[in-house]
């Protein structure tokens, strides 16, 4: 990657940073944008790299010397793609920026970040014809996972606030939530806290709630406040279950006061927040149970009703 952004303070940091984390180099200078990327382009050149990604700065339409400079950068460099990013949250103004880049430069591919907010991202379908671009991926969040592949059919459904299926699934496949697993729990229908914080990590695994809320028809929508808590009180268990030893997740029954007060005070929290876990960790275990005497039933029901 090419840090060429040389007017947001600490762009350059944030990327060094970024490329730190996923291991890709980062060729960063002091000079203009142009000759960074020139200079940039030649050092990866010569250590044998064949795709470079240059990070250029944000730009509005009515910032003439930035658009100047873009089309400077785009007439010497001749980049293979080019791709203007666009923040879900301006909406509507999606377009008259597109149709400004696009006169500009021509752009190959759009990128809408901030998907994950309340923006639904309608003002990128204008920016697209405007432009006659294609989508090519979405930001669901500010995580480096949360760059997703973009789908119409997937996208639409979200726009309508029909929710995501197809991307749930694909988000469960790549938790590689342990079904086997899963299987033997509801056949024995034995439930430790063990299992229960491995199923926790899935959910966790799988992205914070409100976005898989987000990918569920009908349930986009819930309070802000009811889902941040959902998400709170998830990491709350976590660092709960990460206080206890192994001996007491396999025997709950071994937690009596005295440990629940020194998990309490290992993991931060209060013993009521140790007791209402245990509570959930409780029901839980009764439907697990549930399951067990009901399991031939729903394997006939799964059959009669395969998607």
């Amino acid at each position: 990657m090419i840090a060429a952004d040389t007017y947001r303070p600490g762009a350059k940091d944030q990327l060094v940073q970024l490329g730190q984390k996923i291991n890709v180099n980062v060729y960063t200078s002091e000079s203009d944008s142009l000759t960074i990327i020139k200079e940039g382009l030649e050092f990866f050149k010569k250590q044998g790299y064949h795709i470079a990604l240059i990070d250029t700065a944000g730009r509005h339409k009515d910032e003439k010397s930035l658009m100047d400079e873009m089309k400077k950068i785009v007439d010497q460099i001749k980049p293979d793609e080019v791709f203007l990013v666009i923040d879900a949250t301006i909406g509507q103004q999606a377009k008259s920026q597109a149709e400004a880049f696009s006169k500009a430069v021509t752009i190959a591919s759009i990128i809408i970040t901030k998907l994950d907010g309340s923006a639904k991202g309608g003002g990128a379908l204008s920016a697209v014809a405007a432009t006659n671009a294609k989508i090519r991926f979405i930001g669901t969040g500010e995580g480096i996972d949360d760059l997703e592949l973009f789908d119409a059919q997937s996208f639409v459904s979200r726009l309508l606030g029909l929710g995501d299926l197809k991307s749930l699934i694909e988000k469960v496949k790549e938790a590689e939530i342990n079904e086997k697993r899963f299987e033997e729990i509801v056949s024995t229908g034995k439930l430790t806290l063990l299992d229960f914080e491995y199923q926790i990590e899935s959910m966790v695994k799988l992205g914070s709630f409100s976005k898989i809320l987000g990918l569920l028809p009908g349930l986009s929508s819930l309070p802000a406040e009811l889902v941040k808590n959902a998400d709170n009180e998830i990491k709350r268990w976590k660092v709960i279950l990460s206080s206890m030893t192994k001996e007491e997740k396999l025997n709950p029954a071994l937690l009596n006061g005295s440990r629940i007060r020194r998990i309490a005070i290992g993991s931060g929290t209060k013993p009521e927040d140790v007791r209402s876990l245990l509570k959930r960790y409780e029901l839980m275990k009764s439907q697990i149970k549930i399951l067990k005497r009901n399991r031939n039933f729903i394997k006939k029901l799964g059959g009669a009703y395969k998607v």
